[in-house]
């Protein structure tokens, strides 16, 4: 018999996979402090993983992630929506592809 251990937040559904593979796997149910460290933690791990393989599936993790935290944390998703337009109206977004090289003063 083998184990592997993993100790990381995992979707809803990976118990019930695993064992419908004949496997037997043991979980935890985190309290909302360790759930929030976990899903810091995820956010860090799906951004590494997406600058790794750069695919549309990572960034569907990360936007999993993210909707996770933002809930988390108290918010409501439609409260980010907000936030994010709001942010993009007044601030822009990033659809022109503007590095700023530098900015000086006239002091």
């Amino acid at each position: 018999m083998s184990i592997k251990r993993y100790n990381k937040l995992v979707r809803d559904r990976i118990p019930e996979i695993i064992e419908s593979s004949g496997e037997i796997c043991k979980t935890e149910i985190l309290s909302d402090e360790e759930y929030l460290k976990m899903i810091d933690e995820k956010l860090d791990g799906e951004l590494a993983e997406y600058h790794q393989d750069q695919n549309i599936e990572e960034l569907a993790d990360l936007t999993e992630v993210i909707h996770a935290a933002v809930i988390t944390r108290g918010y409501a998703l439609e409260n980010l929506e907000r936030v994010q337009a709001e942010k993009a109206a007044m601030r822009g977004s990033f659809q022109k592809k503007i590095l700023l090289k530098e900015v000086r003063s006239n002091e």
